[in-house]
């Protein structure tokens, strides 16, 4: 059977865990063969190269080796380099952070390849470690919408999904977890104007995606991206396929201390 052997390729560990006594199950974000399984053999040991490094929130270069055809197996970690060059995320920041990760773990397929979104969540990551608690929440909601376009799952912000009507700059829209988006009632607790869904619209197909939409939640002020978040929370969940996900209800725990 060939043996493949993929050499220092970027990656984020996004959840580990226990395979044996000694061994973790990895399942990691890689830059160029997306979402994969590894294996790290006596990881757990206290002698273990491995131990140290194989944190989340983290920027690592892997090397691993792939049998068979490569598709849906879990490969063998051969070894694992901290590349460096900021800090783990700590309070809201680090709880924010796990919460991207469950995401990707839950919207990702295996094996399916998003370069660009890597390059944006290695962006995020740093800001997280930076302590801009300031923008935290427009940085949490630009890289829901990115990742949610990246793979197919957000309707097209600049018109009516049902009917396909140009929004109206002065309209209230609503956007639905089945129903993409609609004109608002005024049972609609959360709405945006259609002039904030065309401008997040016309940001989402900038080629610097993620900056221009982080730019246009920041320039709309706190209203935008609080409005943003309980529509694109109702959105996550129903594509992840759960009420409630692990690291939210951490944070509800949290909070209720």
């Amino acid at each position: 059977m060939a043996i493949k052997r993929i050499s220092d390729e970027p990656a984020f560990i996004l959840h580990s865990y226990d395979w044996s006594e000694s061994s973790l199950i990895l399942e990691v974000f890689t830059r160029h063969y997306g979402r994969v399984a590894l294996v790290a053999k006596g990881a757990k040991k206290p002698t273990s190269n491995f131990r140290p490094v194989l944190l989340p929130l983290q920027p690592l270069r892997l090397t691993y080796t792939i049998s068979g055809d490569g598709h849906g197996d879990i490969h063998a970690l051969k070894g694992a380099e901290w590349v460096g060059g900021h800090i783990m995320p700590s309070g809201d920041a680090l709880l924010s952070g796990m919460y991207l990760n469950e995401l990707l773990m839950r919207l990702l397929a295996r094996d399916d390849t998003h370069a660009p979104l890597f390059d944006m969540f290695a962006g995020v990551v740093r800001v997280l470690a930076s302590e801009h608690g300031d923008v935290l929440e427009p940085v949490l909601r630009s890289f829901e919408l990115v990742l949610l376009r990246e793979i197919g799952l957000l309707p097209d912000l600049n018109a009516e999904t049902s009917t396909l009507a140009a929004l109206k700059a002065d309209q209230r829209y609503v956007l639905l977890a089945d129903g993409g988006l609609r004109p608002a009632t005024a049972s609609d607790r959360s709405t945006l104007a259609g002039s904030q869904w065309q401008s997040l619209h016309t940001a989402l197909t900038d080629p610097n995606t993620y900056t221009a939409t982080l730019r246009t939640l920041v320039g709309a002020g706190a209203g935008t991206a609080s409005d943003l978040k309980s529509q694109l929370r109702t959105l996550l969940q129903y594509h992840c396929g759960s009420p409630m996900l692990r690291t939210r209800q951490l944070m509800m725990d949290l909070q209720s201390l």
